[in-house]
């Protein structure tokens, strides 16, 4: 499964707020932040956190990607 969280950085940066401020207000620990950046899966419960403080749907923020290689 591959996974893609463009859609997140663009949020951050349309609302000009940083990967660490997010980070803090949804209370994500720093080596789940590193697997987001890495486009690793992550638990849905972190990504519902996520997208409390965002305002926005999983859809929002990650998708899923076909590696057809």
């Amino acid at each position: 499964m591959s996974v893609s969280y463009n859609k997140l950085w663009k949020m951050l940066i349309d609302r000009k707020m940083s990967h660490i401020e997010l980070q803090r207000a949804a209370e994500v620990a720093p080596n789940t932040m590193t697997k987001i950046r890495r486009d690793q899966p992550v638990n849905l419960a972190i990504l519902d956190r996520m997208c409390r403080v965002l305002g926005c749907d999983f859809g929002d923020i990650v998708e899923h990607v076909d590696n057809l290689e």
